[in-house]
């Protein structure tokens, strides 16, 4: 299926759906390829960027923000064909949103305070500087909302 058309149905959906299949997208286009606890810290960065406020007030809304995520980075003629990547990306994406849900205090985070994360490999933004929150795979985390 098509990226376009992944977000496409996303904007028929009534919420909370629209933002469930957001989010699963921005976990399959980020992190497909990481293990389930990298994920989790991909799907917990666009949580608390959800809560923050700055980047939109629907996860469909922050992870669609320009240059953000990789919904808005890739091509909307990308195929998302990997259909097992797929179905782990949104069971993730469920038990993410299910656990945001809980108080915060019960919440257990994988990747505290962060908001921002990296493939060094692939890029290197002037964000990215100071000591990281956490690095699982070839992710690096930062919490960077606070230094802007």
């Amino acid at each position: 299926m098509k990226l376009a058309t992944v977000l496409w149905l996303a904007q028929l959906l009534p919420q909370p759906y629209a933002d469930q299949a957001c989010l699963a997208t921005t976990v399959y286009l980020e992190a497909r390829n990481q293990s389930e606890l990298g994920q989790r810290a991909v799907a917990e960065v666009a949580l608390r960027r959800l809560d923050s406020g700055r980047w939109g007030s629907t996860l469909c809304g922050v992870v669609t923000a320009p240059r953000q995520f990789a919904p808005t980075l890739l091509p909307p003629e990308y195929e998302i064909r990997n259909l097992k990547a797929w179905n782990r990306a949104v069971a993730v994406a469920l038990r993410a949103r299910s656990e945001w849900n809980l108080p915060w205090a019960t919440r257990r985070f994988v990747v505290p305070g962060a908001d921002h994360f990296v493939v060094k490999a692939q890029a290197t933004p002037d964000w990215a500087q100071g000591t990281p929150v956490a690095t699982i795979g070839d992710h690096t985390f930062y919490q960077v909302a606070s230094r802007l």
